[in-house]
């Protein structure tokens, strides 16, 4: 297949991305029939850290299916119109920054296709213990009665019947205020919920805007100003206007169902009773592409870590000025572990930096620090900082019954209590720099292999 050069002015919604990743060849099509109920799952587990795919037939749907498509940092990148994979960051932050008001706005759309049937989208079932078909990449849109401010958030759903779900939202968060306020008054919380949209949105959905902010102006900014909104017919709420598939319905103030799904760390979750968003109508584009995200593998992590690394960034900056760059790393599920960068200046700025990134995200569990001439996305870089750098009479940090992730199965996941360590893997400043100098090859990286062997 020829590769052509990958056109990010082209993309306004998912399925301009999903063309654009198989022009560029990051994308399989599988047209066999495959069954939604594991094996899709298991396919997808497959190309995990690989290419995006695409499922042409879905056993007892005529609705298309997308998996793994953000599942690499290089298609994040892409996705967001960042020059490589290393500046990912440096986007975001400046998308939080800046949070462009949407100006763009179209109310003439229509639909192609309008079911009430939640069986009439391709639900997968992803794992053995799971309570059902969950969608995984829905994004939800809903409003403070009180403020008028919109909201958007990632959640996922479990299919109880044809027109009803479980929907899962964490206390405190910023959905569960809005229908916390709605249920004090007696009233269910209408929303819209969107699948298949610019991925851009997607993003934007899982950062943790202060309360209030609208997560849309971030994706907004992410999209070079180029979001147009509508208003969701039913619901009257400002949706982003080029998606796949529209949900619009009530969450219940007095329903609730158990559930218990699969989290970032791939193990189950509690067994919960959460609300129940009841469906009013499924509003669908001619010829939708269903988007499904594999829980707990590369795609999930990412979507989730990716913004709060941006957060944290921000965070740890504001205390020590020569933070460089922030990566929760793979082998921490993109949430429970930080490797920290800085160019160090004063002995105390490491253990500054690890109290500011427990602060900023409590879910962390393990922060490294490390000096600017090792690379915190290289394990083995790490490592070595802590092996040669660390002494752990002094560089380690123990804080005990602090608040953690109810996700971390060796914590007490109950009362939320979990046991966090610092690592502080920088040079001492007490040393000459010179007894921790990384010993350089003149013209090393000029050097090519194959000038010099016939074999490589």
């Amino acid at each position: 297949m020829r590769t052509t050069k990958f056109e990010y002015n082209k993309i306004l919604r998912f399925t301009d991305f999903i063309s654009q990743l198989e022009s560029t060849n990051q994308l399989v099509r599988i047209k066999k029939t495959v069954n939604p109920k594991f094996e899709l799952a298991a396919i997808v587990s497959k190309l995990d850290n690989g290419k995006a795919v695409l499922f042409e037939s879905i056993k007892d749907s005529k609705v298309k299916v997308a998996a793994n498509v953000l599942g690499t940092r290089n298609r994040v990148a892409l996705s967001i119109n960042s020059k490589n994979e290393n500046l990912i960051q440096e986007k975001i932050n400046e998308a939080i920054k800046t949070r462009s008001e949407i100006t763009n706005i179209d109310d003439t759309i229509n639909w192609d296709r309008i079911s009430k049937n939640l069986f009439d989208l391709p639900i997968i079932t992803h794992f053995e213990k799971d309570s059902g078909a969950f969608i995984t990449s829905s994004l939800v849109i809903a409003k403070d009665a009180e403020t008028g401010r919109q909201n958007l958030s990632t959640h996922r759903l479990l299919r109880l019947d044809k027109s009803r779900m479980a929907i899962r939202m964490v206390e405190g968060r910023h959905l569960h205020k809005c229908f916390t306020g709605a249920k004090e008054h007696n009233e269910d919380l209408p929303v819209s919920i969107i699948i298949g949209a610019h991925p851009a949105i997607s993003i934007a959905a899982a950062y943790q805007a202060p309360y209030g902010e609208n997560e849309l102006n971030i994706a907004n900014s992410l999209m070079n100003n180029r979001l147009t909104i509508t208003k969701s017919p039913g619901t009257g709420l400002y949706v982003p206007k080029n998606v796949e598939i529209l949900l619009e319905g009530r969450i219940l103030a007095d329903e609730t169902a158990e559930e218990q799904m699969v989290e970032m760390l791939r193990t189950y979750d509690f067994k919960r009773r959460q609300p129940i968003f009841e469906l009013d109508k499924i509003y669908l584009t001619n010829d939708p592409i269903y988007h499904d995200i594999l829980p707990g593998y590369g795609e999930h992590r990412l979507l989730m870590g990716l913004p709060i690394e941006s957060k944290l960034f921000h965070f740890i900056k504001d205390v020590v000025s020569g933070t460089r760059t922030v990566h929760l790393t793979d082998g921490g599920c993109n949430w429970l572990v930080a490797v920290i960068q800085i160019r160090k200046k004063l002995e105390g700025e490491p253990m500054n930096a690890i109290a500011a990134a427990f602060a900023g995200h409590p879910s962390l569990k393990i922060a490294i620090v490390v000096d600017d001439d090792i690379n915190p996305r290289n394990p083995s870089e790490v490592e070595y900082a802590i092996s040669t750098r660390c002494q752990a009479d002094k560089d380690l940090l123990i804080i005990p019954n602090s608040k953690g992730s109810s996700l971390d199965p060796s914590s007490d996941q109950y009362n939320l209590l979990t046991t966090k360590m610092g690592i502080d893997a920088t040079a001492t400043l007490l040393k000459s720099k010179d007894r921790f100098e990384i010993a350089k090859i003149p013209g090393q990286e000029k050097i090519k292999l194959s000038d010099y062997m016939q074999s490589i």
